[in-house]
């Protein structure tokens, strides 16, 4: 099934309304979808480079938006639709652990969450469930998150078509390791100021 969704995302690439398209799978991606909006975004910069940067604005925009509904569906309906997002990636009974960390390094987490091939939308939802402070949670959510859609389209600006398969197959390490030097820099900022 994540297949046959995966070619249509990746279809709509070259249609007409191919940037409707791509704030709309960014906005849905962010709260309740499980492709990543990587998966069209890398396309359309591969068709059209000069707008690289462009749809690296759309996609930015309607994944942070997106991540406020997933904060919306965490504060006010996790019961309804939220726990079984939280289901779907096996992390209910991760909840103990998440409030924890939550409890001490709170947004940050949204920031690493954003940027990196961990399931954002579930720490969206988990923001808004535990009332993380919505205009951090913003902050965070569009620094990360344009980054990491930035990051592709600079990639793929520079390296043209030849890159695709490079980006495809590199993307998470990229990701990770970005976001393992993103929490260190956490972890050193707090020490810092605990000094």
């Amino acid at each position: 099934m994540l297949k046959e969704i995966y070619q249509k995302v990746v279809y709509l690439a070259n249609h007409a309304h191919a940037p409707f398209w791509l704030f709309t799978i960014a906005f849905i991606e962010s709260s309740v979808f499980p492709i990543p909006p990587d998966v069209l975004l890398i396309p359309m910069v591969i068709i059209n480079r000069d707008k690289a940067f462009h749809f690296a604005m759309i996609c930015t925009a309607g994944s942070v938006l997106g991540g406020l509904l997933g904060y919306a569906i965490g504060y006010a309906g996790y019961d309804f639709i939220g726990q079984y997002i939280v289901s779907f990636y096996g992390l209910e009974n991760k909840f103990d652990v998440l409030k924890e960390w939550y409890a001490e390094y709170d947004i940050y987490i949204v920031a690493v969450a954003g940027f990196s091939p961990v399931p954002y939308k579930v720490f969206t939802i988990f923001s808004g469930l535990l009332q993380a402070n919505i205009f951090s949670f913003f902050i965070a959510s569009l620094l990360s998150r344009g980054a990491r859609f930035f990051l592709i389209a600079w990639l793929l600006w520079r390296g043209g078509p030849s890159f695709k398969e490079w980006i495809e197959k590199n993307l998470y390490p990229i990701t990770i390791a970005g976001s393992i030097a993103l929490i260190l820099g956490i972890v050193l900022v707090k020490f810092m100021l605990r000094a």
